[in-house]
């Protein structure tokens, strides 16, 4: 199996940290794996919009407050 480091925000580790009984990589990867089939159910009909909208509120505010030095930083370590 292949790990994934992913960023989130303080507030939400806080969250979870008060939850350790909780196996939170099996949270992720669980909703990541619905999220996946629900691309597919949909095919290449998958609009950006549609996306943004299925990873809610929070996700689009900490995508604006992103700055396009940190996105295009990300962009090239995913190249």
């Amino acid at each position: 199996m292949t790990n994934i480091t992913l960023s989130i925000p303080d507030e939400t580790y806080a969250s979870m940290k008060l939850h350790r009984e909780i196996r939170w990589s099996e949270v992720v990867r669980r909703a990541i794996t619905e999220f996946i089939g629900k691309l597919e159910e949909r095919g290449s009909e998958a609009t950006t919009r549609e996306l943004l909208e299925e990873l809610g509120e929070d996700f689009r505010k900490s995508l604006s407050g992103l700055g396009f030095e940190k996105a295009a930083e990300g962009y090239e370590k995913m190249r």
